[in-house]
């Protein structure tokens, strides 16, 4: 779960608080380590469900098969760390 929590805080550093939705690429990783990664999470039910990705404007990632260009996070993430 570290790099669970690496990326709740990188998160909070570019959104400035929970529910706001930032563009994948904003997290500083290649895109290919960024699919990776958030697919991982996507994957995870005890971590998905405060995840929410949406597709806007930006560079896309597959996202488990799935064209994403930001995400979300719920506050009670937290309780994950």
């Amino acid at each position: 779960m570290s790099e669970l929590a690496q990326i709740v805080d990188r998160y909070l550093a570019i959104a400035g608080g929970f529910g706001v939705a930032v563009p994948l690429g904003s997290f500083g990783f290649s895109g290919q380590e960024t699919a990776r990664l958030f697919s991982a999470f996507d994957e995870d039910y005890q971590v998905s469900r405060y995840l929410k990705f949406t597709r806007q404007a930006g560079p896309e990632f597959s996202i488990n098969g799935f064209p994403q260009t930001h995400v979300a996070l719920d506050q009670r993430i937290r309780g994950l760390l």
